[in-house]
């Protein structure tokens, strides 16, 4: 029997499925065409030009886990809301959240230190952040923010399906069939839809281009349909990013083309990567500029360079405005201060370029273990994996990255200078946090131990954890610096920092 697919289009939900289940002689397109129209009749979405889904349950800090291959730290979601245009392409977040846990990364005050509230955009090319009244670009963001743009939510899925020219499968696991809607936004992501028996979508398994990982495996999967607003929607909405728990949604509001209007500001379109040069020391540098710093430093016969950050194309500003500073050297070892996804994700990029990457040795094994799967998986595929063109340069470099691990305490030292590499004791935002010493110029390199705020905000009452361990392993070490240089931020004076915790700096 062959079916008309204007006619599928449509009829009922019923008569689509009914029609669809006793096919088997429509072509692939055809078939492909079949069953976007019968999830789309199921779920109501062929005349959806916007969502908003709203709701409140568990989240987590992707890329901020206290230790290489823990879970993500947990949060608390009082508040999370997706306003998604599909006609424009253009995502809208906004959240409240706390942190469940006290250990690990994430833009998140510590635990009981209060919550977090943030707005997040993304349309066109472009992924933009709103905290007060600033407006940052984010562009490492974007691929995550297209990818839920179009996968957070089953209607947006089918529709992403349609307009990426999905082809239909079939998957079989013990005596259970699914149809499947498999498609590639290339660049961005790709994603298998998994159909139930009544047209609705109650699986996406996705996968995202990834600085760190070179891509990103997620499974999101949708349950409880119920009517809301017109539409089938799911309830809860439950998703694992990186093999760990991500997201545990209770659907509470929908909204249904209703206005979603999201205009790219002036300073996120003309956003370009830069990189600002100060120089601190004679032969160091500190390269600023964006969201996170990075710090070049001269030696005899190399350039050092502290953090390679965000993605490959920091990353590259990074290391191009190195290598112009010190005509005749390369950047030939990269310090990573730890694990972290914005802390990281420029290595491959640096390593692609020939880098030596130092890391804490759990960071080490773990960067090993990320980089060399990407390599093994560089071949022709069925379905193409989105990659970085970092990763896609790395798994083609005929030399593999080199690492070298940091336990307690390195010296890189050379004529020019010494070069310390000192591991954080006992710090809670990651385990094997690195800070860089430099004993000639009585400089701290740090990261995320101590974020400088405001240059006129008041101590805190109860000063910051993170900012005590410091202060103890600069205590422990003996060590009493001039000037701190934090990798997000800017430059402050010891006494600025004591402020902080209540003490003036040592003599």
């Amino acid at each position: 029997m062959t079916l008309n697919c204007q006619w599928l289009a449509r009829a009922t939900f019923l008569s689509c499925w009914l029609g669809l289940a006793g096919c088997t002689t429509l072509s692939p397109q055809a078939r492909t065409a079949a069953l976007i129209a019968s999830a789309e009749a199921a779920m109501g979405s062929a005349m959806l030009k916007t969502l908003t889904v709203t709701g409140r349950g568990t989240g987590a800090s992707v890329g901020q886990a206290y230790a290489p291959g823990m879970a993500w730290p947990g949060l608390h979601l009082t508040a999370l809301s997706r306003s998604l245009n599909f006609e424009s392409a253009s995502f809208r977040e906004e959240f409240i959240r706390s942190r469940s846990e006290p250990l690990g990364g994430g833009a998140v005050p510590l635990m009981g230190s209060g919550e977090a509230r943030g707005v997040v955009l993304a349309s066109a090319a472009h992924a933009w952040d709103v905290t007060g009244v600033a407006t940052v670009s984010a562009p490492a963001e974007l691929a995550t923010r297209v990818h839920d743009l179009w996968t957070s939510t089953p209607q947006g899925a089918v529709k992403a399906a349609a307009r990426a020219g999905a082809h239909a499968g079939v998957r079989r696991e013990f005596l259970r069939r699914w149809d499947t809607l498999t498609f590639s936004m290339p660049g961005q992501f790709s994603a298998t839809l998994v159909l139930e028996d009544t047209g609705l979508i109650s699986r996406i398994e996705s996968t995202v281009p990834h600085a760190v990982l070179g891509s990103m495996p997620v499974v999101t999967q949708f349950l409880d349909y119920r009517p809301r607003a017109g539409l089938m929607l799911p309830s809860r909405i439950v998703q694992h990013q990186g093999g760990f728990a991500a997201l545990d949604l209770e659907v509470t509001a929908v909204e249904a083309n209703e206005p979603v209007e999201i205009t790219i500001p002036d300073n996120v379109q003309a956003a370009r990567e830069t990189v600002s040069v100060e120089k601190v020391a004679a032969g160091v540098w500190f390269l600023g500029g964006g969201t996170h710093n990075s710090v070049a430093i001269e030696m005899a016969a190399q350039v050092v360079l502290v953090e390679a950050p965000l993605n490959e194309g920091r990353a590259r500003a990074v290391l191009d405005a190195a290598h112009k500073l010190v005509p005749g050297k390369r950047a030939l070892t990269v310090i990573n201060t730890h694990h972290h996804f914005d802390q990281a994700g420029g290595l491959r990029f640096a390593a692609a370029q020939g880098a030596t990457i130092y890391a804490s040795a759990p960071a080490k094994r773990y960067f090993e273990t990320v980089f060399a799967q990407h390599q093994q998986q560089h071949q022709p595929l069925p379905q193409p994996v989105p990659r970085t063109a970092a990763s896609e340069a790395l798994a083609s470099a005929e030399r593999k990255p080199g690492f070298v691990a940091v336990v307690g305490k390195m010296v890189l030292d050379d004529a020019d200078r010494p070069v310390e590499i000192h591991e954080l004791k006992d710090s809670i935002h990651a385990r094997g946090l690195l800070m860089v010493w430099l004993p000639r110029e009585q400089l701290l390199i740090e990261a995320d131990a101590y974020t400088p705020g405001a240059a006129a905000a008041p101590p805190p009452a109860v000063p910051d954890a993170n900012h005590l361990n410091l202060v103890h392993n600069l205590d422990r070490l003996g060590l009493v610096p001039k000037r701190i240089l934090p990798l997000q931020g800017r430059i402050v004076t010891a006494a600025e920092f004591y402020a902080q915790v209540g003490r003036k700096p040592p003599p």
